[in-house]
């Protein structure tokens, strides 16, 4: 296979996103020990079904939210009143899967408190924890649209992510991931990755968890709801796999939240390898094929046009 080139690794992002969450929302919640039993040769096939009573090719809302990042993003940027007003329509809608502490900002957002605001108090009073996996599972199109800036996208990260997370583990969890995609996107060694997701993160905590990648073995992975976790994991399964098939496989076979786990992996996994290395197999039942493919496109389209306006330094 040829190398994948700017555009094929851009669209590989959001559909490896797409298909790793397609293809774990069958098995969220189920131990590892089970997924094992059912799936001695790992998951490998979208099917639906699991908790949610996904149809063959759905997805949750791990997918669900990153579209709607995307589609708040334009030529000029990102309007982040938008990126509010499509989680609201779709939390509205009465979702399959929705995050505790995402439910809750979502809840205040949705009685009118300032976005601002929301994530803020449930950060005060909150007793579930705010530390959780709803940003780094939806962050991607941030890494796509800023990819030329890293000072907007540090921004545009931590502001997304505040929307139903405030805790900085959270935010700047998103920032080392799209730091992570960027160094994907421009052509950037798998090796070299957790360098450039740490480059800069003003939280020890996440750095310390992305640097302790290289010392974890595959029984001392987790794939519960901890952000932290999720990271580790995700980039222990592209460092350790020899394909994204496999990247992705890995991630989702170690069940619990086997949809974001297969996400974020599939995220990191498509900016590697791009959508040429996806299975067609996944592909051809995945209901965003198109538009999940689309958005990429024009993401990366407007990070070119932004670079093209920006005045040369003195």
């Amino acid at each position: 296979m040829s190398k994948p080139d700017l555009t094929d690794r851009a669209e590989g992002c959001l559909l490896g996103l797409a298909c790793g969450d397609a293809l774990g929302g069958a098995v969220e919640f189920e131990t590892r020990e089970d997924v094992a039993r059912s799936f001695p040769d790992g998951v490998r096939e979208i099917t639906g079904g699991g908790p949610h009573r996904l149809e063959c090719g759905e997805i949750t809302d791990d997918t669900h939210m990153a579209i709607a990042i995307a589609r708040a993003c334009d030529a000029d940027g990102i309007d982040l009143d938008r990126v509010v007003a499509n989680f609201l329509t779709w939390y509205r809608s009465g979702p399959k899967d929705i995050g505790n502490a995402t439910r809750r900002a979502l809840a205040l957002l949705d009685k009118g408190m300032p976005w601002t605001e929301a994530a803020e108090r449930l950060q005060r009073d909150s007793t579930i924890g705010t530390a959780g996996n709803g940003t780094v599972m939806r962050c991607a199109p941030v890494a796509i649209r800023f990819r030329s800036d890293r000072a907007r996208m540090v921004r545009a990260s931590i502001d997304t992510a505040r929307i139903t997370h405030a805790d900085p583990r959270a935010t700047w969890g998103a920032v080392a991931l799209n730091q992570a995609i960027v160094h994907l996107l421009d052509g950037g060694s798998v090796g070299d990755v957790l360098d450039a997701a740490v480059d800069r993160v003003e939280e020890r905590r996440v750095f310390e968890a992305i640097r302790r990648v290289p010392t974890l073995t595959y029984d001392a992975l987790r794939s519960g709801g901890y952000v932290l976790d999720r990271l580790a994991t995700s980039f222990w399964c592209v460092l350790n796999r020899p394909s994204m098939e496999e990247a992705i496989v890995t991630a989702v076979t170690l069940g619990d939240d086997a949809d974001t786990t297969g996400a974020v992996t599939g995220a990191l996994a498509g900016a590697a390898w791009g959508a040429e290395a996806l299975p067609e197999r996944w592909l051809a039942v995945l209901q965003v094929r198109e538009e999940a493919g689309a958005l990429a496109r024009s993401l990366l389209a407007w990070d070119g046009a932004d670079r093209e306006r920006r005045p040369l330094p003195d």
